[in-house]
């Protein structure tokens, strides 16, 4: 691809993630990690049908795109990252569809507590290689989410 093709994104931008029900969700434009994230909590493997499985609630009760659904996923990988205070912990990794601006995009979410962090969604730079350009100085590039 080349960098003509690749559209300008700002440093945080909004996001829809449509078969979870979650639209215009902010999201933290991060070049310097290598994969994506959401915040949850109550993670809970299990096995399901012979194969491995998670459970957990998105974002926080006073989170404006709260809905206090249970999700329950197949996990794609278990993986060790190192998170921005220098911590290294294993985290699920699952599957999701993230729609930015008119692209979606089949991607992999680590999911993590990111409760003490400004943004629920941190975007990578697996997420961003070969599609979108990073321009620091900008925010809310991005058409309006679906359903805004």
């Amino acid at each position: 691809m080349k960098e003509n093709d690749l559209q300008i994104i700002g440093r945080i931008e909004r996001m829809d993630i449509p078969e979870w029900f979650l639209f215009g969700l902010e999201a933290k434009i991060d070049t310097g990690a290598f994969s994506s994230s959401i915040h949850c909590h109550r993670i809970e493997a299990f096995i399901k049908n012979t194969q491995e499985w998670v459970r957990f609630s998105l974002l926080d009760p006073e989170h404006e795109a709260y809905n206090n659904k249970i999700f329950e996923l197949p996990i794609s990988d278990v993986r060790e990252v190192k998170s921005s205070n220098g911590l290294t912990e294993s985290r699920y990794f699952v599957r999701a569809r993230i729609q930015l601006n008119d692209r979606i995009i089949d991607t992999e979410l680590s999911l993590t507590d990111r409760s003490e962090m400004k943004f629920p969604v941190l975007l990578g730079r697996k997420f961003l290689m070969n599609r979108f350009l990073v321009d620091v100085a900008k925010v809310h590039t991005s058409k309006k989410s679906m359903q805004n």
